[in-house]
């Protein structure tokens, strides 16, 4: 069983001046494998900022706190040593690669990672199954990364990348953005796919419940201001449907 563990984390913005900027407040969060975790709460309240942190972007500074794969210093890591590690991202917003077929990144990536090439024929079969399981078409592995893709092709993408990197621990940030009923369902099915592999464990985050229908969490966490205010089983997904965020932010904004 692995563990990604999240203790007192404190973030802001790189080279801020100010110590008021700091968005991520204290947060503490564990995540084993075989649980899937959902992180809700309104625009602004730090949710990216947590996935991108500990993912390594350079945009965002740690000012204090811990972040451990399995007991070994995730923020001692490099980006790359975080991949293999068993950390990955899918992005609320997936950039663009020109002149970079999807094929060719995934290659490249999947042997980034293992620290070896996949055997082609392997390869191949694997991206096919992939897919088929996404419903996309085999010419969409010719095409440059993102470019003049569709949202929804961007997020079957990003799930697609997912799969063929097989990583331990798997922090969607905002992948049913932009879906419609058809592609949520669809990158669902893929999500479920992924947390029926052993030794996984899948950090999502969401605004809203329509794709927690779909994907199953076994916890939920209410953000606010930087920090965690509320925790709870599916319920209370349940509840933030019918009560919204607004309680939670009068709460924070008086502490």
């Amino acid at each position: 069983m692995s563990t990604l563990e999240i203790r007192d984390l404190h973030v802001r913005v790189a080279d801020s001046p100010e110590e008021s900027d700091e968005i991520l407040r204290g947060v503490n969060l564990t995540v084993r494998s075989g649980e899937t975790h959902a992180i809700m709460g309104p625009n602004g309240s730090g949710k990216s900022t947590l996935a991108y942190a500990v993912a390594g972007h350079p945009k965002y500074e740690i000012t204090s706190g811990t972040v451990t794969l399995d007991g070994e210093d995730v923020l001692a890591m490099t980006v790359d040593e975080r991949a293999r590690a068993g950390l990955f991202l899918a992005m609320q917003y997936p950039v663009e690669v020109p002149g970079v077929s999807v094929s060719n990144f995934l290659r490249t990536a999947v042997t980034a990672v293992r620290g070896e090439a996949p055997k082609l024929r392997e390869f191949t079969k694997s991206i096919k199954s992939s897919m088929d399981g996404l419903s996309m078409d085999p010419a969409f592995a010719q095409r440059n990364v993102n470019e003049g893709f569709s949202g929804g092709e961007k997020k079957r993408h990003e799930i697609l990348q997912m799969e063929m990197l097989a990583p331990k621990f798997a922090v969607l940030d905002e992948t049913d953005s932009g879906l419609d009923v058809d592609a949520l369902r669809v990158v669902a099915e893929g999500i479920n796919r992924f947390r029926e592999r052993p030794d996984t464990g899948v950090l999502l985050i969401t605004h809203y419940t329509r794709i927690l229908r779909y994907v199953k969490p076994d916890f939920v966490h209410v953000f606010v201001a930087g920090r965690i205010v509320e925790e709870g089983g599916p319920e209370l997904a349940d509840r933030l449907e019918d009560e919204g965020y607004e309680r939670f932010v009068k709460a924070g904004a008086e502490k």
